[in-house]
């Protein structure tokens, strides 16, 4: 049975991932990688995904924490103008 290769690691940071992500997305979305490649992108794709999601989790975290849980939904201008009639 062959082996899988081992999954590579996350990027550095959230960033680094991101920008890895965007470069997997364009070359996916220009048609220039064959098929294997493509399943693989994807599936390293995936892995940023999740690990980019899980850092927005954290930070989310952490900010309720800062905040004391009395975080709001931020309004937008139009809403704003709603609640002033």
């Amino acid at each position: 049975m062959p082996k899988k290769p081992a999954p590579e690691q996350p990027s550095a940071s959230f960033e680094q991932a991101m920008a890895e992500l965007e470069q997997l997305v364009a070359k996916m979305e220009s048609g220039e990688l064959p098929l294997e490649a493509s399943v693989a992108a994807y599936q390293r794709g995936s892995e940023l995904v999740k690990y980019c999601a899980a850092q927005l989790e954290r930070v989310e975290r952490q900010v309720k924490v800062l905040e004391g849980d009395m975080l709001k939904p931020f309004a937008t201008d139009q809403e704003d103008e709603d609640d002033d009639e």
